[in-house]
């Protein structure tokens, strides 16, 4: 079944035949430049209208939403057909808003501190279910007085694991919802073919690698994709990516204590970031609590000595500010609805 989102301008086209040309454009603008639900798009007939939401349903069906950090961060579970779900997450900041978007239901990369790992891949989504989570919490973003000016595709999934879905969201957003090429970030575990592809691509978008780990034995205990897809063979990957489009790459680490958060990482990490046709920049992540990693995150002080001697080392290194932690809503927890250790609930707008 075509949702609304996944249609294309033909589908609609077929759908109302008979109609004048223009009508395609009418409901084009009404979806993507004024993030209008059918019924919203007056310039439409009402039988048009009835038409179309008849015809195309939206894909997202509402399951939950949770607020925290004073209403600034809003999590929303959704149902998909077929029974699967997601999650997606929206940041108000006092001047904009970013959502962080799913690709897939669960992911199969297996990385042991993700939640979103460790249960386990269900299905990839369509173009049309992740523009739509885009397109939703815009909508909120909006009732709130704020424009979404920024996607992260950091969400539930791998998205270079379906890359050609994720491709034609880019586009989707990029073109018709008029989102910058340079707010619209991708974040890969290392999935070398989709680097090299995503490179090949026109659109300038951000490469974020999350790495955790800067030698192979280690990664391969963090990140197991990392025995098919070795450092080397990444950082090769990286820089063609780089040569390819000029933009800065990020590096994402999630500090875990007695891990990956010792002198000898820092080390290690910087000359991999200095190996690049542009020295990547590092997001250092605290890592954040899953019921089915026992390990520990690191302390304050350790994230805050580790970015410092980084940037003694001539690497660009920030520390993420965790958002939506109570509620299961920050990096590495998203589960769809799955139990995760939760310190308190807010439900403040």
């Amino acid at each position: 079944m075509t949702t609304l989102y996944d249609a294309t301008r033909d589908e609609l086209a077929g759908l109302l035949d008979g109609e004048p040309r223009y009508r395609i454009d009418q409901i084009w603008h009404g979806l993507y430049s004024e993030l209008a639900e059918p019924s919203e798009v007056t310039s439409l007939p009402k039988s048009v209208r009835t038409r179309l939401a008849t015809a195309l349903p939206v894909a997202l069906e509402p399951v939950d939403e949770v607020v925290s950090d004073n209403g600034d961060t809003v999590k929303f579970l959704w149902a998909l057909d077929g029974g699967a779900r997601i999650e997606t997450v929206l940041m108000l900041y006092p001047d904009r808003a970013t959502v962080c978007a799913s690709t897939q239901a669960g992911c199969a990369m297996a990385c042991g501190f993700c939640a979103t790992g460790q249960a386990g891949f269900t299905r990839h989504l369509t173009t049309g279910e992740i523009v739509e989570q885009v397109i939703r919490a815009a909508r909120r973003a909006r009732a709130l007085n704020r424009r979404v000016s920024n996607v992260v595709y950091m969400g539930m999934g791998e998205p270079l694991a379906n890359e050609e879905a994720v491709w034609n969201s880019l586009v989707r957003l990029h073109d018709d919802v008029g989102m910058s090429a340079r707010h619209l970030t991708v974040s890969t575990v290392g999935i070398i073919p989709g680097i090299e592809r995503l490179a090949e691509r026109p659109l300038p978008v951000n490469l974020a690698v999350s790495l955790h780990a800067a030698n192979d034995d280690l990664r391969d205990a963090l990140v197991p994709i990392n025995r098919r897809y070795p450092i080397a063979k990444l950082m090769d990957a990286c820089s063609d990516y780089l040569n390819a489009k000029g933009r800065r790459l990020s590096f994402e680490w999630a500090m875990i204590a007695d891990v990956n958060d010792r002198p000898e990482d820092a080390v290690q990490l910087s000359r991999l970031c200095h190996s690049l046709p542009l020295p990547a920049h590092v997001n250092l992540i605290p890592l954040n609590p899953t019921p089915g990693y026992a390990v520990r995150g690191s302390t304050r002080a350790k994230v805050e000595g580790f970015r410092d001697q980084l940037e003694a080392l001539g690497v660009n290194a920030t520390v993420r500010r965790n958002r939506g932690t109570d509620i299961a809503a920050a990096c590495g927890q998203l589960a769809a609805g799955q139990p995760v250790r939760i310190t308190s609930r807010s439900t403040t707008d």
